[in-house]
């Protein structure tokens, strides 16, 4: 058999939205009375399921008429060791994409689209029925691929945590996250809501978010500013961060509430928050590291680099 198509490829998938429902309801009759208790539309919930089902059942049977292939549910992804030679494909959201990315190391990963109609798909240029044209091509590596730079955190007793999008440091609940943030030689002790620190590919989601929001209270009380805003390449190998509600106080700092960390730096944060302090990436909540006091955190641009198949 030809070596190239004997690379395994392992799918990734992700429960629907009913599936989630019926998860925690028990049943679609209850998952149905919730949602219309609510007075929301229960056929999306089944459209989009029945949509997705469809997709997955197109992408295995490719995979199946290729050969060898593994399939796991993103929550899985965490304790899931992929081969050296293995192709990822993942069927689902942007977000999909970007959970999985942090997982691999130089395996190509394929973003499919399962409903171009309802998705944008930054990161899925696929439909179910390209892949048979395209995996032979990423089996030989003649498939082009975009290098994606992410950022890592690494703790003082050796724990660590890579972000594709970017990484929240700051508090589990709705309270004041307190650290102390230094960054060369600027240093100072911060009260806020937490950091966000941005990759290039996210640098056009929760960062331009935070930017935007900015540059409307400031435009409100009278400053002239535009949105001089500008997403950076995914594979630009440098950082933003950006602190979100800095306070002012006799004890807490506003001096260094933007800024760039480069391929070189390292933002460093050190805990003062007795419980409660994480860090996450990529909007999952679930996925962190605690970050409370004594607690060190050495946050930069990570040496592994994504490989986005287009």
């Amino acid at each position: 058999m030809d070596a190239a198509a004997d690379r395994k490829v392992v799918l990734v998938t992700r429960r629907t939205r009913l599936e989630e429902l019926v998860a925690r309801y028990h049943t679609l009759a209850q998952a149905r009375f919730y949602i219309e208790h609510l007075g929301a539309d229960f056929t999306d919930y089944v459209r989009e399921h029945e949509v997705y089902l469809e997709a997955r059942r197109q992408t295995l049977a490719t995979l199946e008429a290729r050969g060898r292939h593994q399939v796991i549910e993103r929550s899985f992804l965490p304790n899931f060791v992929f081969g050296d030679s293995d192709i990822v494909v993942a069927l689902g959201q942007d977000g999909l994409v970007a959970n999985t990315m942090k997982y691999l190391d130089g395996q190509p990963l394929v973003g499919v689209n399962p409903e171009p109609a309802r998705f944008d798909g930054v990161l899925l240029p696929f439909q179910p029925m390209d892949l048979s044209r395209i995996l032979p091509d990423v089996g030989k590596d003649r498939r082009q691929a975009q290098s994606v730079t992410m950022a890592e955190a690494v703790l003082s007793d050796g724990q660590h945590l890579l972000g594709v999008n970017d990484l929240f440091i700051g508090p589990r609940t709705h309270t004041s996250a307190r650290y102390e943030i230094e960054l060369g030689e600027q240093k100072e002790r911060q009260s806020s809501s937490g950091i966000i620190v941005s990759t290039g590919l996210g640098s056009s989601a929760w960062m331009r978010s935070i930017v935007t929001g900015s540059l409307a209270i400031a435009g409100a009380y009278g400053s002239e500013v535009g949105d001089a805003y500008q997403a950076w390449a995914w594979d630009e190998r440098m950082l933003q961060f950006a602190v979100r509600e800095p306070f002012p106080s006799r004890t807490s700092q506003t001096t260094m509430v933007f800024g760039r960390v480069g391929a070189n730096d390292k933002l460093t944060l050190r805990s003062l928050m007795p419980e409660n302090g994480v860090i996450f990436s990529d909007g999952i909540e679930a996925d962190y590291l605690g970050f409370s006091s004594g607690m060190v955190a050495s946050i930069g641009v990570a040496d592994r680099v994504g490989q986005l198949v287009v």
